[in-house]
């Protein structure tokens, strides 16, 4: 071989020990979520420092995780279809669908568990929709999910007839300790927690979790080593959509009505917890800590401004601004990485 094509060769290896050598330190502190889980805690302290008769108190932070385990507990379901490439804009309409499914049933009487399967059923149904339209017939993620938003949502109205539904029969009291109860904080915070440890314990140690992560990588790639690559995507956005369920089935216990409203503007929510805990739009990266901690920020400056007096017209503004600062960060750490 001539000299002057062994040397860029040498390079390249110095270049890929070079990364793989890096310290556990080191590829702690370049986890997103990370950095993210510590500005939630220098917001916290801060604005408790700040303002510590209307913050810093227990029941404001009952109130912060409360509110925010339901869209953690979407984000998780969102990270499973962004890491593959993919996007879900229909989980708000999904939980608004699921609402008004409980209610009914719970209304004419039904127990409280048929009710819940049921609204599960839906969420699954909502989900396998959107994963056959998009890995069978070949329909854009983007497209097909901003559909099914229109249709759930209409879905809604027309099963509640536009009426609120609050009358949720003789389970109502047992559906409401278990779903909207509390023990030190909320029930959906304690689900939160055990389905992000779940679902890390899945991306990071099962073939499922390596099968995401590679389609996302480069889904061409993934089908010629053999990934069910369909099959994985289908069951990416079931999970999802599962997922949105869920979060509308604790919504429900704690507020204690079903409104076709129920989850209107959640998707921008959901999406902007996982960019902002890490997960890459593009596909191939993400975390179940990162949902967790993103959906966190975003309720934790929500609060701070309504506690400050700041208009709530203007979290948008932050929301937003975020999510782009989310993108940019990923833009610059990709570019270290190269």
């Amino acid at each position: 071989m001539p000299p002057d094509t062994a040397a860029p060769i040498s390079s390249a290896i110095s270049d890929v020990v070079g990364i793989k050598e890096r310290t556990a330190l080191q590829r702690l502190f370049s986890n997103q979520a990370i950095w993210v889980a510590l500005a939630v805690a220098l917001i916290m302290g801060l604005m408790s420092l700040r303002y510590p008769e209307q913050y810093g108190t227990l029941e404001n932070f009952y109130n912060i995780t409360r509110n925010f385990s339901f869209i953690g507990i979407m984000a998780l379901g969102m990270t499973a279809v962004i890491i593959t490439g993919g996007i879900d804009l229909s989980v708000g309409s999904v939980m608004g669908v699921v609402g008004i499914v409980v209610g009914l049933i719970m209304h004419a009487g039904e127990p409280w568990w048929w009710a819940v399967l049921a609204g599960l059923g839906t969420g699954v149904l909502c989900g396998l929709f959107n994963g056959i339209l998009i890995t069978r017939i070949g329909l854009s993620p983007f497209v097909t999910t901003l559909g099914t938003l229109s249709i759930a949502r209409s879905a809604a109205v027309l099963l509640s007839q536009n009426k609120m539904i609050y009358q949720f029969g003789p389970w109502a009291d047992q559906f409401f300790d278990i779903f909207g109860g509390q023990y030190i904080v909320a029930n959906s915070v304690w689900l939160l927690i055990i389905m992000t440890l779940a679902f890390a314990f899945v991306l990071n140690t099962s073939a499922w979790g390596r099968h995401l992560f590679a389609i996302g990588g480069n889904e061409q790639a993934a089908q010629l080593t053999g990934v069910p690559v369909v099959r994985v995507k289908m069951q990416a956005y079931i999970f999802c959509s599962l997922c949105a369920a869920i979060a509308a089935i604790m919504l429900l216990g704690w507020q204690g009505s079903a409104i076709n409203a129920l989850g209107t503007g959640y998707e921008l929510r959901v999406i902007a917890s996982t960019v902002i805990g890490g997960t890459n739009l593009i596909g191939g990266e993400g975390g179940a800590f990162g949902a967790f901690v993103g959906a966190a920020l975003i309720e934790v400056i929500r609060n701070g401004l309504i506690l400050a007096g700041v208009d709530s017209n203007y979290q948008g503004i932050f929301v937003g601004g975020f999510i782009i600062l989310a993108v940019l960060l990923e833009r610059v750490r990709g570019r270290k990485r190269e």
